[in-house]
């Protein structure tokens, strides 16, 4: 790959604008519910569906259920979206009330990060 090429992708790279929101992930068997802040979601969904395969997901009760439950009894997705224009603006404040909004309607959520 050329020099030019490289630059642009890395350009492009810093300038995309990634979709930041709530990611949750419901087991079906026993409707508990984890919940996390992203400022990617696709990546932040994709990190923690493979700390959960290889059974190293920091939270204990996630992969408790993951293992004794499978894959297949889960539900991944992107619950709430925020909204922005500025990708190098720090969003954290915003996603934490998002957050907490989330928790706040679902009795059987709980932060997957403490």
């Amino acid at each position: 790959m050329d020099m030019k090429r490289k630059k642009q992708l890395l350009e492009d790279y810093k300038n995309r604008k990634p979709e930041m929101g709530i990611i949750s992930f419901g087991c079906s068997v026993t409707k508990e519910t984890f919940l996390c802040l992203s400022k990617d979601t696709k990546a932040d969904s994709n990190s923690n569906r493979f700390k959960l395969s290889a059974n190293w997901h920091p939270n204990k009760r996630l992969q408790e259920l993951w293992n004794q439950h499978g894959e297949t009894n889960f539900e991944i997705s992107v619950i709430r979206v925020l909204k922005y224009e500025d990708p190098s603006d720090n969003h954290t404040e915003e996603l934490e009330k998002l957050l907490n909004q989330c928790l706040d309607l679902n009795n059987n959520a709980r932060r997957i990060w403490k």
